[in-house]
C-alpha cells in the first residue's frame, strides 16, 4: 500500500520540528552557559586550538540551520545540513572515545547528562531522522 503525500509531509514536518527543538535548545544552552562551554571546548582533544572561534561557530550553525527550517523551500537543505552536523558531532565523539585519554563533554543542558554510549545513540537517532526526513521530502515532490 502506497503512503499518501500527506503522510510524507507530516513525517517530514515532524522531523523538521524535532530538529528545530534540538538545535534551539542546544544553542541556547551553550550560549547561556558560555564560559563553561568555552572551557570545555578548550579542553577537548583535537579541537582545543580552535576553541575561540568554535565556541561561536557551533551555536551559530545550529541557529542558522534552525532558521533554514523556518522556510519551507529550504527544509531539504536544512535536513542535509542537520545530517552533516550530526554526523560530524558523532564522528568526533567516536574518534575521541577511541583515541583520546581526556573526554570532556561540551554539550549543554540535559544533553550533558547523557553517557557517551547514550550520546552516540541519541545522535545516531537524529542522523536516522534526518535521512527519513530527506527521503520524505523527496517523496512529497515525486508524488504531487
Amino acid at each position: 500500500m502506497r503512503r499518501s503525500n500527506k503522510g510524507y509531509q507530516i513525517t517530514a514536518n515532524s522531523i523538521c520540528f524535532l530538529f528545530i527543538i534540538l538545535f534551539v535548545y542546544a544553542a541556547t544552552s551553550k550560549l547561556m552557559d558560555f564560559n563553561h562551554f568555552k572551557s570545555q571546548l578548550g579542553r577537548s582533544p583535537y579541537i582545543s586550538p580552535y576553541a575561540n572561534w568554535m565556541v561561536w561557530a557551533i551555536p551559530s550553525v545550529e541557529l542558522l540551520i534552525t532558521g533554514l527550517f523556518l522556510f519551507p523551500k529550504q527544509r531539504v537543505l536544512a535536513l542535509y545540513s542537520s545530517l552533516s552536523l550530526m554526523t560530524i558531532f558523532t564522528t568526533y565523539l567516536i574518534v575521541v572515545l577511541n583515541f583520546s585519554d581526556s573526554i570532556p563533554c561540551s554539550c549543554g543542558g540535559i544533553l550533558a547528562t547523557l553517557g557517551w554510549k547514550e550520546h552516540i545513540i541519541f545522535n545516531g537517532a537524529f542522523i536516522v531522522l534526518a535521512l527519513i526526513g530527506i527521503l520524505s521530502k523527496k517523496k512529497t515532490k515525486h508524488t504531487t
